[in-house]
């Protein structure tokens, strides 16, 4: 999220809070498809991470782009932090391990995301390269210890980097050392919602398996395929994972609202100023617990849609469905998870199979799968079978939404052409995680170093 909210307006009760959420809402034709893209900056002299001041640091590449772009800065306490397109679409922002981030504009179609994509690489490029910076496609960071690991001057993290390591064993790694592609979806009713959100829970392990792009730590190989994938099993599992109440069959906003509420906050924004709220959930603030504790201590909507951009469940609804379970990876792959996920979900054929093929599954099996992908990868058992299995009868399924939709580029090719990197992990057997460790155990010669050269952007 590249800018937190600042809407004044008071809360009066849950209902509106429902409401919130139920204002996503939106006919078909409106849907769109937002990605989200992150990358790890280095300096190619050494693979060193970049801090963000000094000639050659983050906020120098944030300045590039702010001039050649024209985007309206994203300031915190005087120093910039992102830029925002000035009519909303899209936005750069900073991680806070200084991960690159593109909040891409809602599109229409996988060909115009692709198309942003390419724009914004060329762009970053042309203003990083000539400070010896590039940028790393990975899901986690292969190299550099968490003290190594530059910190950017955001006020968010700061509360964050002192709340995570009292409600999880990896929250720092989560914040500092990795990399995600995520794409936001549309809803057209709560009902919808409820259909998308359960397929989508139950096939996020999937979507961590096919992506599983992480298997170094500081140098060495770590064991597993999607370190990124173990690390969100002990981040904070107050405000993540795969969420129980949202497979039952009467499932709605209101449940979701429900558990946001007893979720512990990070903080509220008066007078540009950010208030450690770690102590109180959003109930107890709506209860007045912090009338004397922050200036105005009753809440706003405004601190409901930043409260709900801080909760990190697999699958996230805001006014939309944020999909969240895949590494970061290499170009192909940023057209890929949002062709994955619109294929599956924005056809009514589609959406119709793949609620059908995951009907029967239940959440202790997804759980399940989510806890053996970050090891296992694609090979990972589902009842009588693996998750290559598995990936076959999906993708087939992604493929006939995205030919359903039909939407062409000008040389008359449809969207389906995107799937192919995930057709290749299946044929191959191999995830790009093991396709690494094959390349560190032969010819890369038991370095990492070439990761730098092989996935750079």
């Amino acid at each position: 999220m590249a800018r937190d909210t600042t809407d004044f307006q008071p809360i009066e009760g849950i209902d509106e809070l429902v409401g919130y959420l139920a204002a996503g809402n939106k006919p078909r034709d409106k849907w769109r498809i937002g990605t989200e893209h992150e990358k790890f900056p280095f300096y190619v002299d050494g693979n060193a991470p970049v801090p963000y001041g000094g000639e050659r640091g983050i906020r120098a590449i944030l300045e590039g782009m702010q001039e050649k772009l024209g985007w309206d800065p994203i300031m915190d306490a005087g120093r910039i932090i992102g830029l925002v397109e000035p009519t909303g679409q899209g936005a750069i922002s900073l991680e806070p391990g200084g991960q690159f981030e593109l909040s891409g504009a809602p599109l229409e179609t996988i060909h115009q995301t692709c198309r942003e994509g390419n724009a914004h690489l060329a762009q970053v490029r042309e203003i990083a390269e000539p400070l010896g910076i590039r940028f790393l496609g990975l899901g986690g960071s292969p190299k550099w210890s968490l003290a190594e690991t530059p910190k950017m001057p955001k006020s968010r993290y700061e509360i964050m980097t002192r709340y995570m390591p009292k409600v999880g064993s990896k929250g720092l790694d989560m914040m500092y050392r990795t990399c995600t592609i995520q794409v936001n979806l549309d809803f057209e009713s709560e009902t919808d919602m409820r259909r998308k959100m359960q397929v989508s829970l139950k096939l996020q392990p999937l979507s961590t398996a096919l992506f599983a792009n992480s298997p170094f730590t500081e140098s060495r190989p770590n064991g597993l395929q999607s370190w990124r994938g173990d690390i969100w099993r002990d981040t904070d599992n107050q405000r993540s994972g795969m969420l129980e109440f949202c497979f039952a069959p009467d499932f709605g906003f209101a449940d979701y609202v429900e558990w946001a509420l007893d979720v512990p906050m990070y903080f509220v924004i008066r007078d540009g100023h950010y208030h450690d709220m770690t102590r109180f959930t959003f109930r107890q603030f709506m209860a007045g617990a912090a009338r004397n504790e922050v200036p105005e201590g009753l809440p706003t909507m405004g601190d409901w849609a930043n409260h709900l951009s801080t909760l990190f469940p697999d699958v996230r609804l805001k006014r939309f469905l944020e999909m969240r379970g895949a590494d970061g990876g290499p170009w192909r792959r940023i057209c890929a998870l949002p062709a994955f996920w619109v294929g599956l979900l924005y056809d009514a054929q589609a959406l119709d199979a793949a609620e059908a093929l995951t009907s029967s599954w239940t959440y202790q099996e997804a759980l399940a799968m989510r806890n053996a992908v970050p090891e296992h990868g694609i090979a990972a058992p589902f009842r009588n079978a693996t998750l290559r299995d598995v990936s076959r009868d999906v993708l087939a399924i992604a493929r006939m939404g995205l030919k359903n939709r039909a939407r062409k580029n000008r040389d008359g090719y449809d969207e389906t052409s995107f799937l192919n990197t995930l057709d290749e992990v299946v044929a191959r057997g191999t995830t790009s995680a093991e396709e690494m460790l094959s390349a560190y155990h032969t010819r890369w010669g038991g370095s990492i170093e070439p990761v730098f050269m092989e996935y750079a952007y």
